[in-house]
């Protein structure tokens, strides 16, 4: 019986395999059995086990029915089963033997008078005749399975693409916006770039270019889900690699990373060579390098620390750019306590305790910040007093020094220069004659005439005398 087109047949045969990579056998045995579906679907019994054979050739298709061989050894026969009663069978008399069904089962005995050689669990097969209006209904399910063999090569095509490249940074465009996720355009496949891997205060246009790390391939009910995500430390580490040979050469190494994305983020890093100096591979030439990863990020904030396999060391370099003047470890309770200068000490938290945080994230200890302020010498008579005060504004602990102590400072020194002076009329001048007029605001032009008028009143009287 032609069920199909056998021109029509090949060509989708040929079309599968040369696009989708989908074998003509793997087809032709699908279409196969879900024409079996269908016929004990539409005309079979219930129980009745159905065989389709097709031959791609002729495009013929031919339905048989197949019954296992048995005994009364795997089955119980219609006596046995209308005799048993259940509820008076212990546990261990139970019978597990299979009821009998003469649509699915055929005994041994009939069987050898079909085929001679026939055996326990053999296949016997008998052909169904066939049905005239099944050409519709073979026609749908051969749609279907076609479908349905495309999406399993597709999945099947993306596993093997994209499976093996997780953990490597991958570009794609952006396709759609759906619920806060975001669907990348990867070519032959689509990706997901959910809310909770994306990087806080991004925005994106339909059509730009995207970078983001293949985090997994996820293989589902609905189909394959290719997951990304630009929040995840592992994609600055990728990003400092296409950036840093020294880092795809193994030179380099990361001994961890933490990150707040979108905000800062810490790297400590490690040379196997002496003559490499990590912070300086990663940063690069006028920080050329981290600028560039800077910049794919949104202008998160990077701090590159070297690793140190002594933690006290680490800690200091995790603080960084804070300057630490020194530390306390408690291995018991795994916490530093480490003292900065009280100018430092805002340096050191951090904006909300940002830098101390990742601090102790990278590390693996708890950080206690404590700020040192002025200290206090002994005197040679064994008193204690307050260090001399400085001359600037604030003092060693990096408080406002009091004002009344500024000026006194300033009137000592005033009166020790007037001592080395010594008691000179120059000294005790006011000084107001070498005082610009033109500061004390006064008319000059009219002094001058008026001196001139008294000039010549002067000149007069001597005259007249």
């Amino acid at each position: 019986m032609a069920l199909f087109d056998l021109k029509t047949l090949n060509s989708a045969l040929e079309e599968l395999q040369q696009e989708r990579g989908i074998s003509r056998e793997s087809v032709i045995d699908a279409l196969a059995t879900a024409l079996a579906a269908a016929y004990r679907r539409e005309y079979g019994k219930r129980g009745q086990i159905i065989r389709a054979t097709m031959n791609p050739e002729t495009g013929d298709v031919e339905f048989r029915q197949a019954k296992i061989v048995v005994d009364k050894t795997l089955v119980r026969g219609p006596e046995e089963a209308e005799e048993e009663d259940s509820s008076r069978r212990s546990e261990a008399e139970a019978d597990h033997r299979s009821r009998f069904n003469p649509e699915q089962h055929i005994m041994i005995e009939d069987a050898r008078r079909i085929k001679r050689d026939a055996v326990l669990d053999e296949e016997i097969s008998f052909p169904l005749e066939s049905k005239e209006d099944f050409g519709r209904i073979a026609a749908q399910a051969a749609k279907q399975v076609i479908m349905q063999k495309v999406r399993e090569a597709e999945r099947a095509s993306i596993i093997s693409e994209y499976g093996q490249r997780e953990g490597e940074i991958i570009t794609g465009h952006v396709q759609r916006f759906e619920r806060g996720n975001l669907y990348v355009d990867l070519g032959r496949a689509t990706a997901i770039l959910p809310y909770d891997e994306q990087i806080p205060g991004e925005r994106y246009r339909q059509g730009e270019r995207v970078r983001a790390l293949l985090l997994r391939v996820d293989e589902g009910v609905r189909g394959t889900f290719i997951r990304l995500s630009r929040s995840h430390p592992h994609f600055l580490t990728k990003l400092f690699e296409t950036e840093v040979p020294e880092m795809a050469s193994h030179v380099v190494e990361v001994k961890g990373i933490v990150r707040e994305p979108g905000s800062r983020a810490k790297i400590a890093v490690f040379s196997n060579d002496d003559h490499v100096d990590p912070v300086g591979a990663l940063v690069g030439q006028r920080g050329v390098r981290v600028a560039v990863v800077t910049s794919e990020l949104g202008g998160e904030k990077i701090d590159v620390v070297e690793w140190s396999a002594n933690p006290g060391d680490f800690v200091k370099e995790a603080l960084k750019p804070a300057q630490v003047l020194g530390i306390e470890l408690n291995e018991d309770d795994n916490r530093a306590v480490v003292h900065v200068a009280e100018d430092q000490q805002s340096l050191a938290i951090g904006r909300g305790g940002q830098n101390v945080r990742l601090a102790a994230r990278l590390t693996g200890w708890k950080i206690d910040i404590r700020g040192v302020g002025g200290e206090q010498v002994a005197t040679d008579t064994g008193e204690t007093k307050a260090a001399v005060q400085p001359t600037s504004v604030e003092d060693v602990g990096g408080q406002p020094a009091s004002a009344e102590g500024f000026g006194e400072a300033r009137e000592s020194a005033f009166d020790e220069t007037k001592k080395e002076m010594g008691d000179d009329n120059e000294a005790a001048d006011t000084g107001e004659g070498n005082i610009d007029p033109a500061l004390q605001d006064r008319d000059v032009e009219n002094e001058k005439v008026e001196e001139q008028q008294e000039e010549v009143a002067t000149d007069k009287e001597k005259d007249a005398e």
